[in-house]
């Protein structure tokens, strides 16, 4: 099964990075996507063998498309971990309030935002989302092409107002992975009823970086290298970061 590939990534980003310590209390971001999900369920079953203890809590921000996330608290309870669901009002704020022809920046500050509030508020101090490699590398391209700029997420962001520390720990995990893992273990991914799906610049940048990686062999990885040395200032602080004790979760083997 991949979902050992799977846990293995987590573990070893979470320890380079440092990205768990003993009893933090993790707000983990949940979409309904196959991504936050596999996020809840590695994290779920590293907690289950960790000699570092945590604990996690599922937070889901409706947007007000009118989702059923019922099976996604099944799904999380299942694992163990308490479900919150947060309503908002993000979507008339983005589509009929704000009428934003690019809608994607502003809903995604909208949503984390009400992801630390909720973590804020529940007495949590670290917020985990489930962004990935191809994430990673997309949201580069963005930025590179249309704001001239090279940025991308880091794998920490702390901030320091509010008292929340952000980890990316799938950051350098393939979404291929974690698509097989999704169909392995049959998540109740929800279906995208955002109006704008499909059709954002995202989606334009994952299609360049397949075309890239189909001409050049190795692009994915030699991009990725680039970020992680580079000088964006949240990596520099991702690096400083570091585990001063490797290893603190080991690499353990589970059967299922």
């Amino acid at each position: 099964m991949k979902d050992q590939t799977l846990l293995k990534y987590v573990r070893r980003y979470v320890n380079e990075y440092d990205l768990i310590q003993e009893g933090d209390r993790i707000a983990v971001g949940v979409s309904g996507g196959k991504d936050s999900l596999a996020l809840l369920y590695a994290l779920s079953r590293l907690r289950s063998f960790s000699p570092v203890r945590f604990s996690l809590a599922a937070v889901a921000v409706d947007p007000g498309f009118s989702m059923d996330y019922s099976e996604v608290r099944a799904f999380s309870e299942s694992l163990g971990v308490p479900f919150i669901l947060e309503k908002t009002e993000i979507s008339r704020i983005v589509f009929e309030e704000r009428k934003e022809s690019r809608p994607c920046a502003l809903c995604a500050n909208l949503r984390r935002g009400a992801l630390v509030n909720a973590a804020v508020r529940e007495g949590l101090n670290k917020l985990a989302l489930g962004h990935h490699r191809e994430d990673l590398l997309s949201t580069l391209m963005m930025n590179l092409i249309y704001e001239g700029r090279f940025y991308s997420y880091a794998p920490v962001t702390v901030y320091e107002d509010r008292g929340i520390t952000l980890i990316r720990p799938l950051l350098n995990t393939p979404e291929s992975l974690i698509r097989q893992v999704a169909s392995e273990r049959s998540f109740p991914v929800l279906a995208n009823l955002c109006p704008a799906d499909g059709k954002t610049r995202r989606e334009d940048m994952e299609q360049l970086n397949k075309e890239m990686s189909g001409r050049f062999p190795g692009f994915k990885d030699r991009l990725y290298h680039a970020i992680q040395a580079s000088d964006i200032p949240d990596w520099v602080s991702a690096r400083n970061h570091k585990a001063r004790e490797a290893g603190s979760f080991p690499d353990v083997e589970e059967t299922d």
